[in-house]
This record gives C-alpha cells, structure tokens and sequence, in this order.
C-alpha cells in the first residue's frame, strides 16, 4: 500500500496511542529519541521491551499482549527478520497501524498486516513525518488529535 502524506497526517492526527517496540534505554538510540519526541508531542508511548521492566519513566511491556487498552500505532524498531511475530501481536491486539521505521522491510509481514487490516508504513520514521508533515501545528490548531477523550 502506498502511503502519501495526506494519509500519513490522518494516521498523525487520529492516533493517541503508540507502542514503541524495540525501545532502547539508552538515549543515544533512535528509538529512545523518537519515543521522546512522541511523548513532547502528547502521544501515549507504551514501551515493549522483554529486557525492561521501566523506560523513560513508563512501565514497560515484554510483547504486545501485554498492554493493557488500545494500542493505535505499532512502531517497530526491530529487524525486520523480527517483524512477522510483532506484525502478528499487532493484529491480534487490534492496533490500526503497523509502522516500519527506517531501514526495517518486510514484506510477508507487511502483506499479512494489510490482508487483516491494518494500515501500514514500512522504511520511514514516525518522527520525521510528524515533524516534516508539522502535526504538531495542526494538532494546535484543533486537529483531531488534540480533542481529549472522556
């Protein structure tokens, strides 16, 4: 599926909730500095990591079904030989997009994710479009995403 930007701002905007799978405590780490960024930007960022029990200050999860509520983005920073199981969580669990960051491909897991239908965006980073696509403009402006849910 070809993912433009019109469809990568609905995605933005009408998300509230992102598991980061694969969410490094180390700073240094492109997944611990895009969780960052999520979190500064008013997403919920639920970390999955078996090796952690806490990051950045939030519990942290061993796999996908151990999240408690609804999970709208599964954001992957593993290898992609590792996405199958995780694509697999993602649908199980009833998340609405399965996101590939940059450098993670594949396609088996893609199709699957798809053919259960779910949204996905493989080989791109959530916070570069958040902020290149400037979500977080339009989330001050009113977009769907800033309306709280009571």
């Amino acid at each position: 599926m070809e993912i433009n930007d019109e469809k990568l701002v609905a995605i933005l905007t009408g998300s509230r909730s992102i598991a980061v799978v694969g969410l490094s405590p180390r700073p240094e780490r492109p997944s611990n500095q895009v969780a960052r960024y999520l979190i500064a930007a008013g997403y919920r960022v639920i970390p999955v990591n078996p090796g952690h029990t806490e990051i950045l200050g939030l519990r942290c999860y061993g796999n996908l079904k151990d999240v408690p509520g609804s999970v709208d983005i599964v954001d992957c920073f593993r290898r992609s030989e590792s996405i199958p199981p995780i694509a697999e969580d993602a649908v199980a669990i009833g998340a609405r997009v399965l996101w590939l960051q940059l450098g993670v491909v594949n396609k088996e897991a893609a199709e699957r994710a798809e053919r259960a239908g779910l949204i996905v965006v493989v080989d791109r980073c959530i916070k570069i479009d958040h902020a290149v696509l400037g979500i977080g403009a339009r989330k001050a402006k009113g977009g769907a995403a800033s309306r709280s849910s009571s």
